[in-house]
């Protein structure tokens, strides 16, 4: 796995847009390591709510890899973000590079 320090999912982690349950998916082995749900703003803004890791893989940096895989992916569908959710907010907060996704 990649360090803490390393956001970017490692070639057996993927972070993928679970629609029909409204939320970012990081997996690795088929298995869901946690999550990242959202809902759908009538004006298409992502309004994430809640992101939760499973506690047996808290602690190893799979939250800012998802968060960074699911702001990634709102990012390059042009839309933006009203991060509801503390954990979200703050790894934006800390990256300069999704601030211009607030909206």
């Amino acid at each position: 796995m990649s360090s803490a320090a390393d956001n970017t999912p490692t070639p057996d982690e993927t972070v993928t847009n679970n629609a029909a349950l409204e939320r970012y998916e990081l997996r690795a082995d088929g298995a869901v390591l946690g999550f990242a749900a959202y809902r759908l703003r009538h004006d298409g803004a992502v309004v994430f709510t809640h992101t939760e890791i499973d506690e047996a893989y808290e602690g190893r940096g799979l939250g800012s890899r998802l968060a960074r895989g699911a702001l990634a992916d709102v990012q390059a569908a042009g839309r933006s973000v009203v991060p509801r959710c503390p954990f979200i907010k703050g790894y934006i907060d800390r990256h300069p590079e999704f601030q211009d996704l607030i909206g």
